[in-house]
């Protein structure tokens, strides 16, 4: 019992590098070399309590396995791990003071260290499969040499065979269980840096998305007002079709400057607003865009209907929605949009159109990234919008029926 709880000991002396390296140190430590100076000092401490407590079997039997932390420092970290861990074993080895076994270790790392140095590179530079032959037949070969010196140094006897050969066998062993789990372990970060990467570039993409549709929205609002401009106005309309215009270009140069400050802590400025008078502003907003789609916008909207919520976010959330519902309607019609205070604290704000309509399965997938009904479309314009209704704290719900129109309704807190 006392033989396998040593045994189980100089595994755990194995282990314990493995888990701190790849638990803490990858992650944490940027640069190459720091790494390899890490891994290389965590080997040292495994060879120094591989050798402090070794397994004691037989008479003068004992087993130790040092060579797989020396093995696993060169080949992963390269020349220098190897010199200074064997360079380690050599003064562990001394403090037990000039004697055979000395002797048979120096002798060992003499012939191998530099056979294992000289396949470090192919080791580095080889898949997994091969990495595991090599790891294997290195083991083998420094273990074979062990036998034969000691041997040579003693008397080749049975009992002696029979201890080098439980040795090697161990050893190789050991030396395959091990290496397939640095190399799993080492695969599975891998594909781990490699999703990561994979989602920085998709969230990148998203954002591209929703920056070019964010920003085409007032653009469109703002070529619609020009167009206007071309046709005999008023002097009165003409300045509404300019403040307009001037107060989109605005809105898109706002929408600018929250994506360049989106790396930064998001601080959203709330404030007491009338939403009838919002409402009144973005039907004005969305005239020019509504009459180029032969759609007339309606307005019903009670006053003194007082939320806390940021008013251009409020005004991206009800232009998007207003916007596909005109994109709805491709051969003209209405949009009603009305607002009344309910009796359970809530601003009701009912936008109506007589689109195409929705299915159940295509409402349930509203506001998804990526998802649209149009052949051009993102999608990210509705998430946008749900997203900032959720953040006022409020809710939205939409009904709709195919080739009947669609009905959003949106509750907002009222302030008390």
């Amino acid at each position: 019992m006392s033989i396998i709880k040593d045994f189980l000991l100089q595994l755990t002396f194995m282990v314990v590098p493995i888990f701190i390296y790849y638990t803490f140190i990858t992650e944490r430590v940027k640069t190459d070399k720091n790494r390899n100076l890490i891994m290389t000092i965590l080997w040292g401490i495994s060879i120094l309590f591989c050798m402090s407590f070794p397994v004691s079997y037989g008479q003068n039997a004992r087993l130790e396995l040092r060579i797989i932390p020396l093995l696993f420092g060169t080949l992963y970290g390269g020349f220098w791990p190897g010199i200074f861990l064997s360079a380690l074993i050599i003064i562990i080895r001394l403090c037990s003071g000039f004697s055979i076994g000395f002797y048979n270790t120096v002798l060992v790392l003499i012939f191998s260290l530099p056979v294992i140095l000289y396949f470090q590179k192919s080791f580095a530079n080889s898949k997994k499969d091969k990495r595991v032959k090599v790891a294997v037949s290195l083991a083998f070969y420094y273990c074979m040499f062990g036998l034969l010196f000691f041997g040579i140094l003693r008397d080749f006897s049975a009992e002696y065979i029979k201890v080098q050969l439980i040795h090697l066998i161990f050893a190789v062993v050991v030396t395959w269980v091990f290496t397939l789990l640095i190399e799993n372990i080492r695969e599975i970060h891998q594909l781990r840096l490699e999703m990561q990467n994979s989602e920085k570039l998709r969230v990148i993409s998203e954002l591209t998305s929703v920056f070019a549709h964010e920003i085409r929205n007032p653009m469109q609002v703002t070529r619609g007002f020009l167009q206007l401009l071309n046709e005999p106005v008023s002097p009165d309309k003409k300045n509404e079709y300019i403040q307009l215009s001037i107060e989109e270009l605005d809105r898109a140069n706002e929408i600018i400057n929250d994506f360049l400050s989106f790396g930064k802590p998001s601080i959203n400025h709330f404030e007491k607003i009338e939403v009838g008078f919002q409402l009144q502003r973005v039907a004005n907003i969305i005239q020019g865009y509504a009459k180029n789609h032969k759609v007339d916008v309606k307005t019903d909207v009670r006053d003194n209907c007082w939320i806390y919520a940021n008013p251009q976010k409020l005004n991206q959330s009800l232009i998007n929605i207003l916007k596909n519902a005109i994109e709805s309607m491709p051969d003209g019609g209405s949009v009603w949009i009305t607002c009344t205070s309910t009796k359970d604290g809530y601003i009701k704000i009912i936008i109506k159109d007589q689109g195409i309509g929705m299915t159940k399965e295509q409402i349930d997938r509203l506001g998804s990234p990526f998802y649209s009904l149009k052949e051009s479309g993102t999608g990210l314009g509705m998430m946008v919008s749900f997203q900032i209704v959720r953040l006022f704290k409020g809710k939205i719900y939409v009904n709709s029926e195919k080739d009947k129109g669609t009905e959003f309704i949106i509750l907002l807190p009222e302030m008390t």
